[in-house]
């Protein structure tokens, strides 16, 4: 069956319009079943996932609450899922499925400096009162061994904030293997990516430039004098834009508080699905607030011409107050001579 091309006017939202260019760029077919009941297609499966994880609701309640959303009528549902149903959904699409709709979803975008670091998530949802009150006499390894967290490295492109790819591992390992697994499943060449001293591995390095890309690591403190390599020894320069790399921990900020707490499912293989889901709502999300300066940009032309000269002019107002005060507090906190 054919795809059903739906017109700018059928636009209700934002994020509904985002969900319909993903769907239409992947090229699904409108069913996945030949013969049998079909009441909800690929697009609206799609589209009541990425709603269900953008609400942070249970199952159950984000059914209920459906029917007073006006999104039932914006995809066009003929009736509303259960939570059998919409759980089922989630197992419809694999890993694999959720890294091609990622990998689409960025095709356009022509990276030039990208940062990767990694963070614990919790995925076990428990009581940290009778969890101290369980392992006070342990050591805090012995503890961590006890209740382990999942361990997420991203990469991420520094100019836009968007997420590029993604490796998840069930319990705390070295970051430098799931930098390994990024590394080689990049497309992308003649980047440099920064990354902070948990990165700085030789063997790393040469994974990076076998595919056509730049890492540049902190280096550890060492007691030796000169580090061992030939990249290691590249990095002793400080590179100038290695000030940009906490932009990716902005972004851990923005997923943590905003989005993900932590993993509800309790299968390895669904939790992997799962945040990648989360990833794909953020990518969607950021595309969506880029477009909209843009189209303000292009649409308003002479009020933003009139706003640059304005700062332009007026920057010694803003300026001149701020260093005034620095100015006064230093002088404050200065001791006098003896």
């Amino acid at each position: 069956m054919e795809q059903k091309t739906l017109s700018d006017e059928a636009f209700r939202h934002t994020l509904h319009e985002q969900i319909i260019k993903l769907y239409h760029s992947l090229g699904l077919p409108l069913y996945w079943n030949k013969v049998g009941p079909k009441k909800f297609t690929n697009y609206q499966r799609a589209g009541l996932i990425v709603l269900f994880l953008r609400s942070k609701k249970s199952l159950r309640d984000f059914t209920l609450e459906l029917k007073e959303s006006r999104w039932t009528s914006w995809l066009g549902l003929k009736s509303l899922p259960g939570k059998s149903t919409l759980h089922d959904w989630q197992k419809l699409f694999d890993l694999k499925m959720l890294r091609l709709f990622q990998e689409i979803l960025l095709c356009k975008e022509k990276p030039s400096l990208m940062a990767i670091d990694a963070t614990g998530i919790d995925s076990w949802q428990r009581s940290r009162h009778y969890e101290k009150r369980m392992f006070e006499g342990l050591e805090p390894y012995e503890r961590l061994k006890k209740m382990p967290y999942a361990k997420q490295d991203i990469i991420i492109d520094v100019d836009t904030g968007l997420i590029h790819d993604f490796v998840l591992r069930m319990k705390p390992r070295h970051d430098t293997l799931g930098a390994k697994s990024i590394f080689k499943r990049m497309k992308h060449k003649g980047v440099k990516i920064l990354a902070d001293r948990g990165y700085d591995s030789e063997p790393l390095h040469k994974i990076a430039s076998q595919v056509g890309n730049v890492l540049y690591a902190k280096l550890r403190k060492m007691k030796k004098g000169k580090p061992g390599g030939f990249y290691r020894k590249k990095c002793m320069i400080k590179d100038p834009e290695y000030n940009r790399r906490p932009r990716v921990e902005s972004v851990f900020n923005s997923i943590k508080h905003r989005r993900l707490v932590a993993l509800r499912s309790k299968e390895p293989h669904m939790k992997k699905r799962e945040i990648a889901w989360h990833i794909l709502i953020y990518n969607l999300e950021i595309i969506q607030r880029i477009r909209t300066i843009i189209l303000w940009l292009l649409k308003e032309p002479f009020r933003t011409s009139l706003f640059y000269l304005f700062l332009l002019r007026n920057a010694g107002q803003f300026v001149a107050p701020y260093r005034r005060l620095q100015w006064e507090g230093l002088n404050r906190t200065k001791k006098p001579l003896l």
